[in-house]
């Protein structure tokens, strides 16, 4: 079975996450979301990224990350190069977040042109350090570059986990609705989008996250350099 499901109509990529009760993001899952956006990139399409009803992911497959440091280095490096290329991608991608977005399926938001919640008792945020790991480099570049100033020590240094409604204040989504109203309003939003001239949105995308993707690039490294295998 795929662990991620594509349909592409009127020039919208509907990319949905369909890995388990939790949506972990396996090398598998990040494989297959690399396939499904060169997917999209081809059609020239708009990306609506989603999960199932209450779960959009709770973070990495902890089977992959507890299988010693060389295997959670190479998962983690494979989703910071994952989040790099939603950052530059050529047209927009909304998260129309299904549930709770955990570690991971946080940073999948923060990745993100724009992100729908859902109403509910969700919990959206960076639990590493409650969990006893270390923030790698590049995750700590994203925070800084997408998490108003004001909750990034309290996301980042705290593991502070928000509702929905807070986690707009916190920068990790845009705007909340009920659930019923999520994949409507994330396919409006999707087709407000298509009105923008597409060269412009991705020139523009690409010089205001200059600063960002340059600082992500280094940490990428830095986090492949700063540990020593075997």
């Amino acid at each position: 079975m795929n662990v991620i499901n594509i349909e592409i109509n009127n020039q919208i990529a509907t990319i949905t996450l369909n890995n388990g009760k939790v949506n972990a993001i396996s090398h598998e899952v990040i494989d297959e979301l690399h396939a499904a956006l060169d997917q999209a990139e081809n059609a020239k399409a708009t990306v609506i990224l989603t999960g199932q009803a209450g779960m959009f992911s709770g973070g990495f497959d902890l089977k992959t990350m507890t299988k010693g440091t060389e295997s959670a280095v190479k998962l983690v490096n494979a989703g910071s190069l994952l989040t790099r290329r939603m950052l530059a991608f050529p047209y927009p991608i909304i998260v129309a977040c299904s549930g709770h977005a955990i570690a991971k399926g946080a940073f999948l938001l923060l990745s993100a042109d724009y992100r729908i919640g859902c109403k509910g008792s969700f919990k959206v945020g960076l639990n590493e350090v409650a969990i006893g790991m270390t923030m790698h480099s590049a995750g700590i570049e994203m925070a800084r570059g997408r998490i108003p100033i004001n909750y990034l020590n309290r996301s980042v240094l705290n593991a502070e986990i928000f509702d929905p409604e807070t986690a707009v204040l916190a920068g990790f989504l845009d705007q909340v609705v009920e659930p019923t109203h999520l994949l409507e309003t994330a396919t409006a939003v999707a087709t407000q989008f298509q009105n923008l001239n597409m060269k412009a949105h991705h020139e523009t995308k690409l010089k205001e996250r200059k600063p960002l993707l340059d600082a992500l690039d280094a940490a990428i490294e830095k986090d492949l350099t700063d540990v020593k295998f075997g």
